[in-house]
This record gives structure tokens, sequence and C-alpha cells, in this order.
């Protein structure tokens, strides 16, 4: 589609945000040869382990079945009543094999990519059912590359199993001549040297594809730069809207602090570029600034101050530690009781002044 980005874009890692997303869509790293790898384990197992019991089973079941061949009748009832006999015979003996290909099953998923259980990937689409969309599959790049490996597989494997049978081929010619016990136990040993040889195979090739399955799965998840941007504006918000905001809310702290200059009981300053407006009333622990500001800040808190007839106190060292140190609608730190009562103290006197 044109509104893609170009894959040579794409040159950042998936976020965290993405993966999950993908993860939550199904979309996750997945290699179909650890899954045939995970069965050619478990027939390699059923055969090593099973196979002698399933025969065991069988060949009872099938005995007794032939035993009492003439007890049957073979009306509706008597072939269902057959039927269900070596019915319950064959799943008795298959039982224990059948669960461990599906633990094999369960596990080729799982140590790919964990427990996973969604049903988005196989709600039906119409993309999946499109002749043009299933032509574009047909003849993608990965089409073309599972076919080579396909083939590639098909031929080595191929090979394998010839150079297995090779020193055995002398005693196919006399196998049909053997006695079915020892026909199963030599086709026993055959299939276990095949199987084997695959598994070992399959073990390198499992790995080589999970690694080839996976970085193209990363490959397609990566982002571009302004795909990174965008998620981020959408995970912390834009930056201007988030300045603007911030602008917004200083602006209201500004004028709701200078509202309070008026109830300041002195303003101490710089004298030009800083100014502390503190309060303080009986009762109060501590004095309180109510407004605070530097430069053209500072200038309109004194302007303020005047028009309301604060004191204003000179005190530069005093007026920068402040600043400082202490924030608006907070008390002064300890550090400061000393210097900060004696420029009060002198705010009294000079009060006790003029009503006299």
């Amino acid at each position: 589609m044109a509104d893609e980005p170009d894959e040579s874009e794409k040159t950042e890692d998936p976020s965290e945000r993405k993966l999950t997303e993908a993860r939550n869509k199904g979309n996750v790293a997945k290699s179909q040869e650890v899954n045939s790898w995970f069965m050619l384990l478990a027939a390699t197992i059923v055969i090593l382990l099973f196979v002698d019991d399933m025969a065991i089973s069988i060949s009872q079941a099938m005995r007794a079945f032939l035993e009492k061949a003439h007890d049957f009748t073979f009306d509706g009832g008597g072939i269902m009543q057959s039927m269900e006999l070596v019915l319950w015979a064959a799943l008795g003996a298959i039982a224990l094999p059948f669960m461990v290909f599906m633990i094999a099953g369960f596990a080729g998923n799982v140590v790919q990519h964990g427990f996973l259980l969604q049903f988005e990937s196989i709600q039906p689409k119409l993309s999946k059912i499109s002749p043009l969309a299933g032509l574009k599959r047909l003849f993608s790049s990965t089409s073309l590359v599972n076919f080579a490996k396909s083939l590639a597989k098909l031929v080595i494997v191929s090979v394998l199993i010839a150079l297995i049978m090779w020193p055995s081929a002398d005693s196919l010619e006399v196998m049909v001549a053997m006695d079915v016990s020892v026909l199963l136990a030599h086709v026993q040993v055959l299939a276990l040297k095949i199987l084997a040889a695959v598994v070992a195979l399959y073990t390198v090739v499992a790995a080589a594809d999970y690694a080839y399955q996976r970085q193209q799965w990363w490959n397609k998840l990566k982002m571009t730069a302004q795909e990174v941007k965008d998620e981020y504006k959408q995970q912390e918000g834009d930056p201007t809207v988030k300045g603007k905001i911030r602008q917004v809310r200083m602006e209201r702290g500004r004028k709701r602090m200078m509202a309070a200059v008026p109830e300041a009981s002195v303003v101490i300053t710089n004298p030009t570029h800083y100014a502390v407006a503190l309060k303080f009333e009986s009762g109060m622990p501590a004095p309180v600034c109510i407004a605070k500001g530097i430069d053209a800040l500072a200038l309109k808190i004194r302007e303020v101050a005047t028009e309301h007839d604060i004191p204003l106190v000179e005190n530069p060292p005093l007026a920068r530690a402040l600043h400082a140190s202490v924030e608006v609608d907070d008390e002064i730190p300890e550090d400061h009781y000393k210097a900060v009562a004696e420029v009060i103290g002198f705010v009294m006197r000079l009060n006790a002044q003029k009503q006299n």
C-alpha cells in the first residue's frame, strides 16, 4: 500500500509496546522446523518405548477377535459390536503414543514463544480467501524461500536415509521370509537409526530456521523514526501540548501568587534581581513564603508590595538564599530562622513607630 513505510526506512528496533501488540495478535517468531523436530523426537520415543506394547496389544486383540469370530453375528448389531471391540483395542494401544505426540506439539510452540492463547489469527478475513492475495503469497519471496528449504530438506533427508539403508540392502531381500516377530524387531532397529539421524540433522535445521524466522519477524516489526516519535506522543503526550499546558499552569500559579502578595508581612529583595514575600502572623510556627521571583517577576512583586504598603527590606544574601531553598506556600527552613526573625523584628519595630 502507498501509505506503508518503505522497509529501508525502518531503522529503529520495535518498542515494547509494539512487541506486546504483535504478541496479542498472535504475531510471534515461529519456525515450523522446530515443531517438526519435536514431532520427529516424539516418533523416535514412541518407536523406542511403546511400539512393542502397541504390537502386543493389537495382536492380542486381533487374536481374541479371530478366535471368537464364529461367535459374532453379522447382522447390524453384530457388526457394530465387532467394530466397537476393534476400536477400543486400537484406542487402548495408541493412547500413550498419542499423548506423547500431543505433548510434543504443545512443547514445539511453547519453547518458541511461551504460552500464547489468542483467537485473532483464526478469525475469517477476506484477504485469506482473496485469489489475488493468494497469488501474491504464492509467488512471494517468503514462499520461494520456503519452497527452496523444502526441496533442500527432501534431498538431504533422502540422501541420509539412503546412506543408512545402504549397509542393510542385502538383508532387505530376505526380510520377506522372516518371521513376523523378527521382522518387526528388524524394522524397528532400522526405523530408530533413520529417525535418530534425521533428528540429529533437524536439530541443526531447526536452530538455523528459528534464527532466520526470528530475524525476519524482528525486521518486519522494526519502526521508522517517525513511528517512534508518534508512539512517544501517544504514550507521553505531544511535547508541544505538554509545554503549553505547563505554561498555562505556570501562568495560573503566577497569578495566584501575585494575588497573595498583599497579604505579605515583608518582602525581602536583592534589591533588583530577587524578591521573596513572607507572611507571618501570631500563632504561626514559622514564616511562610507566599511569593518569590527573579528579574521581571521580582519587579512585579515589589510593585504590588509598594501599592499595598508592604515593607521592602533589602538583604541580598538572604533574598538569594530564601529563593533557592524555599518553595511557595512552604515554611522557611530552620537555617534561616535567625536572619528572618531579625528582618521581621525590624519590620515590627518600624510598624510600631508608624503607629506612634
